[in-house]
């Protein structure tokens, strides 16, 4: 099943002209997500949002996919430039001096469960020594790839520490990040500009959720008291998960961006961090 949770659309953004406009895709297995950028307007044309129930194969995960591209004119377009973002858990990190191509499984053995024919990539994270090792949906890749030829794509954690690292590269102290993405949320801790760790977490109730980051800062011995807790994603003030971190981290705030898209009035500034950056 198909829900259509958010769509916005700009009028004043000319669709005709594909040379002008760039399109990019957020997949995870219970949704999807994609904008299309005017890049001599400097405008977002379309902003849509999309949930899936019941992606629990590859095989379904594809087929959700498939039908909303049926559904979606814009989606059937062929765009000049073209980006996809992987949103999983299924990724690890490994030290750039240790790196080997030819050991990506191995990277991956001890945290993913790994089948024969699973297809396994990298991103290098740009400005450190870090490189991604990771599973993307691959046959949701072959099936764009049938649809628009070349494209680029890289893991959501790719992103986010990416622009994370280049947005705090000149402001001091240990900064933890929470994206929280439905019932599961991705952290990064960053220490005086430099990336310290990233991981994933799926949680069921307000306890799991705060227990997780408090884990987290105990391991990188942060104290809740000092360290700076910067909320991004499916979050909000008046949500309980708000409302237990606030009672157990002193410094904590909402992500914002100095120039959010005027069209997107509707969509909180701390939301949708690696879709909006990829554009």
């Amino acid at each position: 099943m198909i829900k259509e949770i958010k769509k916005i659309t700009n009028n004043n953004v000319d669709f005709l002209n594909l040379q002008e406009n760039h399109l990019s895709i957020q997949l995870s297995l219970d949704g999807f997500s994609f904008c299309i950028y005017n890049t001599v307007s400097n405008e977002i044309g379309v902003f849509a949002v999309y949930e899936f129930e019941n992606a629990t194969t590859p095989y379904k995960h594809l087929e959700l996919v498939e039908q909303l591209f049926k559904k979606e004119q814009l989606l059937q377009r062929k765009y000049e430039s073209v980006n996809v973002i992987h949103t999983n858990n299924l990724v690890t990190q490994v030290p750039e001096p240790m790196f080997n191509k030819d050991h990506m499984v191995g990277y991956l053995q001890n945290t993913v469960k790994l089948f024969k024919d699973d297809f396994i990539t990298y991103d290098i994270i740009e400005n450190t020594e870090i490189v991604n090792v990771y599973i993307p949906f691959v046959n949701i890749n072959n099936f764009l790839l049938d649809q628009y030829g070349t494209f680029e794509y890289k893991h959501s954690s790719t992103v986010l520490i990416e622009h994370l690292l280049n947005e705090y590269k000149n402001i001091e102290g240990d900064f933890c990040f929470i994206n929280v993405i439905k019932n599961s949320f991705e952290i990064v801790v960053l220490n005086n500009n430099k990336f310290e760790l990233f991981n994933s977490y799926s949680f069921q109730t307000k306890e799991d959720f705060i227990y997780y980051i408090l884990f987290t800062a105990e391991q990188l011995n942060l104290n809740p008291e000092e360290f700076n807790l910067v909320l991004l994603g499916d979050i909000e003030k008046e949500s309980e998960l708000f409302s237990i971190a606030y009672q157990y981290i002193r410094n904590i705030k909402f992500y914002s961006k100095d120039k959010f898209p005027a069209i997107l009035n509707s969509v909180s500034s701390h939301s949708y961090f690696t879709l909006l950056n990829q554009i």
